[in-house]
């Protein structure tokens, strides 16, 4: 199989995989809330923001890091290298997994009075309860970084599988625990609502023994084949361990801070939103419903389209590590453009009918009693799916081509707008406030590593723009067809836009003619071939009836 065509299985297995676990995580995420309710998903997002952080820190970066490393010694035919390196990150992974473990479990005392003002109970949660749900996650962390990293060297041998079968049964073990454990605690012993939110963080830790054990029948079945060409490696670098943890803290830093980008920003807000908010008079229930939707319910929903991205950044970072390693600079341009031109071709129609289509997403999707808040901000969260993937790709770019300081660089400044700006905007426009504010960091961060890649890799934009002006004007006339469709259906359909059947009639129609009119327009001016021709069957056969 032709590296190319690798790239292509591999960023439409993982893309796959990625997508399935993301609507899973959406589809069980309605159940879960009508059982908790907001104030329940206040309480998640409280445990769940810093258990990513420390997630992230536990693994120091090593499950992509590894990816990187052994691709690269691969190319050079030294397999053992990459080996050595699995084995022994096998038990670092396994005591900083611990370490952090006793972290959480510790400091939550100290971050609980943090995330609600250090007061609680009437309409809110407490300090306690935030205690205990933070303290229910902690087990996590002994599991997911090894397992992260046994995907990471399988994603070294541009082998995608494993990764994705392990993420789609680790989300369905970790969502069947969280229903059926909320359900039995909420609805048949009369149990309390912390009790069931502990149980759901838990889950975390149940779903990782899932996709562990799924990792471990892929190991049990390719290892005779690994350990085969490690027999046969032309070269062997005969690299000391301490040489190898160095190079490999290089790939590493940088994949620990890219990584943690979504996790901070979210962090950020749990430290700003509800004070920000109760300054202006709210209480803190009032203040957790809007938290909620900004860091649960809205986040949920553009995270679908933005785990295209997430895909995509996995796939890439091994294949143009190896390309730029091969200093084979026309092939570089070309995979960096192909990623661009999926990228924007998928999420920016994504983000336009996320936008206009917000009402009837946030009503079909979770409660008709919140969706006046919950739709203003999900429309206002819209084109953050663009932000969101836009840097998730410049980051895995500058990181497959030796530049991952620069992806950090422009994090932090990101991060610091961000910290900067966040409370003055929640206070000046509410909870768009903090959306403003993360746009405004991610877009620095973006325009920063674009400016880097165009640098460093001699790469022009030029075929990037020409094709994303057209997929701006297809978006708008996406956009257009779906509201002037929406708006009749509302004033016809019997029971007018409050009615929950008419919100789920006027945004499946809605879907149907936005996918249609794009998808129209794409053919009608190639460019869905263009993008798309090699990945989907129907348009490669129109591509070859084209060039016939």
């Amino acid at each position: 199989m032709s590296e190319d065509s690798q790239l292509v299985k591999g960023t439409l297995l993982l893309t796959s995989a990625t997508i399935i676990s993301r609507i899973l995580g959406l589809i069980y995420y309605f159940p879960f809330l009508w059982l908790v309710g907001t104030k329940g998903a206040a309480l998640y997002a409280y445990a769940y923001n810093p258990y990513a952080i420390l997630l992230s820190i536990s693994t120091m970066g090593l499950p992509l890091a590894v990816s990187k490393f052994v691709s690269k010694y691969n190319a050079l035919g030294d397999y053992r290298t990459g080996y050595r390196l699995f084995r022994s990150g096998l038990v670092l992974l396994s005591i900083t997994g611990f370490i952090a473990t006793l972290a959480l479990y510790w400091i939550a005392p100290v971050l609980a009075p943090l995330f609600i003002n250090g007061s609680g109970g009437g309409s809110g949660n407490t300090v306690e309860d935030v205690i205990l749900v933070i303290r229910w996650v902690s087990p996590a962390l002994l599991l997911v970084p090894m397992m992260s990293l046994v995907r990471g060297y399988f994603q070294g041998f541009q082998s995608m599988g494993p990764t994705a079968v392990s993420q789609v049964v680790e989300q369905v073990v970790r969502i069947v625990y969280i229903l059926a454990t909320s359900y039995l605690i909420l609805k048949l012993t009369n149990g309390t609502l912390v009790s069931a939110v502990s149980q759901a963080t838990f889950a975390a830790f149940t779903g990782a023994i899932g996709g562990m054990l799924v990792l471990l029948w892929y190991w049990m079945k390719r290892q005779k084949d690994i350990k085969h060409r490690i027999s046969e490696s032309k070269t062997i670098q005969h690299m000391s361990l301490v040489s190898m943890y160095k190079e490999l803290m290089m790939y590493a830093i940088p994949f620990i801070l890219v990584g943690l980008a979504i996790p901070i920003y979210q962090q950020i807000d749990t430290f700003n939103v509800n004070v920000a908010l109760m300054s202006l008079g709210y209480n803190l229930g009032q203040a957790e419903d809007i938290f909620a939707i900004l860091n649960q319910t809205s986040q949920k929903v553009i995270m679908i389209p933005v785990s295209l991205a997430t895909a995509l950044g996995l796939t890439i970072i091994p294949t143009i590590t190896k390309t730029f390693t091969a200093r084979d600079h026309n092939k570089l341009h070309k995979q960096i453009t192909q990623t661009f031109n999926i990228l924007t071709y998928l999420t920016l129609p994504a983000a336009v009918g996320l936008g206009i289509l917000s009402y009837q997403v946030y009503g079909s999707l979770y409660a008709m009693s919140e969706v006046n808040l919950g739709s203003y901000l999900l429309a206002w969260f819209a084109p953050t799916t663009i932000f969101y993937a836009l840097f998730t790709v410049t980051a895995a770019i500058l990181q497959g081509i030796n530049r991952q300081k620069y992806a950090v660089y422009g994090l932090i400044g990101g991060i610091l707008v961000k910290i900067i700006v966040n409370y003055e905007f929640v206070r000046w426009f509410g909870g768009k406030g903090a959306i403003l504010s993360t746009d405004l960091g991610y877009g620095i961060s973006i325009l920063f590593n674009l400016w880097i890649i165009r640098k460093f890799a001699d790469y022009s934009y030029r075929p990037v723009l020409k094709s994303s002006l057209k997929m701006v004007v297809h978006s708008t006339l996406m956009g257009i067809s779906i509201w002037v469709v929406k708006w009749p259906l509302l004033l016809w359909l019997p029971g007018g836009k409050e009615s929950y059947l008419n919100t789920i009639i006027t945004l499946l129609i809605g879907l149907v003619v936005g996918v249609a009119v794009y998808l129209y327009f794409g053919l009608r001016s190639n460019l869905a071939v263009e993008v798309l021709g090699n990945r989907i069957a129907f348009l490669k056969r129109k591509r070859r009836t084209k060039t016939a």
